[in-house]
């Protein structure tokens, strides 16, 4: 009688696994269902789904995304990946994060600009502006990246470093222009060799690099951000679906990518092997580094409840993009959530994408 409880009980163990897979594959389908009827409707022309609980992975696709290696503009998701590769610099001792600016951009200099260190660039207390003013003429002239960081580096300052918290993808750019005087090579190359071919990321490109650019995802630009053009008739030869932008690669938002592809660049955060970075200073990286009472932030890493993700938890961290994106990964769960869509970022209250991760976060917490 023993040994037949004993058997029973080892079967359960072999049954419950599959079991609980299935149930959790259920809840997960709650999620997707969001994104299969915003696509239904005809609100998202596409999107795809990618999620990991410890070793249960989850994958759907939508509409115009045929498989979820469909790759789609993931907007700003591209910054941590950016930083990243800025940070293997950082690895073999090119730079300190309390190192000023201007020690890499000597012309970056007067208007409190020499109090300004990398980290200050990473965590968006520089005191740099989101976009240029000059944003739309250097689009709409078709400007080269070059362009856009004499821009930076002239641009008047909206505060002195580090006193205020206000969301910058210039400072990314400054932060990118480093690492191409340190390194000698382009910011796309630099993503590509340190990121890309490490953690075997086939389906991402900062800007369009190897890929095919006909099997890119088209992104729906009515209601867009003001600086993409918001779908007007006269900036379709620079908005995100012309082949300028795609191809310039801006390294704050120029990076197009699978749901996949996201979901193992965050995996080197939760579990570092040293492919990519130093496992210290991959912790570095989604560690909070402004001072209390600015809103935290990781080194080029959002964190906490501004993703979407497990509630009151300091340490998720990701990052969502304007395009319509949004990743995050929770240490204390070991799980990663990557949603990509088309639909601009504000041009929906609540936009799908929230309302999925919002459902992967019920499961996963």
């Amino acid at each position: 009688m023993k040994r037949r409880t004993i058997l029973q009980a080892g079967l359960g163990l072999t049954i419950g696994r599959p079991v609980f897979a299935a149930t959790r594959d259920y809840k997960f389908a709650t999620a997707a269902n969001v994104l299969q009827a915003a696509t239904d409707s005809g609100q998202v022309e596409a999107s795809a789904l990618y999620v990991r609980h410890g070793d249960h992975v989850f994958t759907r696709s939508f509409g115009a995304a045929e498989t979820i290696d469909a790759i789609f503009l993931l907007a700003s998701i591209s910054k941590p990946i950016t930083v990243a590769a800025v940070m293997t610099l950082f690895d073999q001792g090119e730079f300190e994060l309390d190192d000023p600016v201007r020690k890499f951009i000597p012309e970056f200099r007067g208007d409190g600009r020499d109090r300004m260190t990398m980290c200050q660039l990473f965590t968006h207390n520089s005191g740099l502006p989101d976009q240029l003013p000059e944003n739309a003429k250097l689009r709409s002239t078709h400007a080269k990246l070059a362009a856009f960081v004499e821009g930076a580096i002239r641009t008047p300052l909206l505060f002195s470093p580090g006193s205020k918290y206000s969301y910058s993808s210039m400072a990314i750019l400054l932060a990118s222009e480093v690492a191409q005087r340190i390194s000698g090579t382009t910011i796309a190359k630099l993503v590509d060799e340190t990121v890309c071919q490490p953690l075997q990321m086939k389906h991402f490109a900062l800007g369009v690099g190897r890929l095919n650019a006909k099997s890119l995802v088209r992104c729906q630009v009515e209601n867009a951000a003001p600086e993409s053009g918001s779908g007007g008739a006269t900036t379709k030869s620079w908005d995100w679906n012309s082949e300028y932008w795609r191809q310039l690669g801006v390294p704050w938002g120029g990076a197009h990518g699978s749901a996949g592809d996201v979901a193992k660049f965050l995996n080197a955060f939760l579990h570092p092997t040293g492919k990519l970075l130093r496992p210290e200073t991959a912790q570095l990286m989604i560690q909070n580094h402004n001072p209390r009472g600015m809103r935290r932030r990781g080194l080029g890493f959002d964190l906490g409840d501004n993703l979407q993700g497990p509630k009151r938890r300091d340490d998720v961290f990701g990052h969502t993009g304007s395009t319509g994106t949004l990743c995050w990964a929770d240490p204390i769960s070991d799980s990663i959530c990557v949603v990509l869509t088309t639909l601009p970022g504000r041009a929906a209250v609540p936009h799908p994408r929230d309302l999925t991760s919002q459902k992967v976060a019920e499961v996963v917490s």
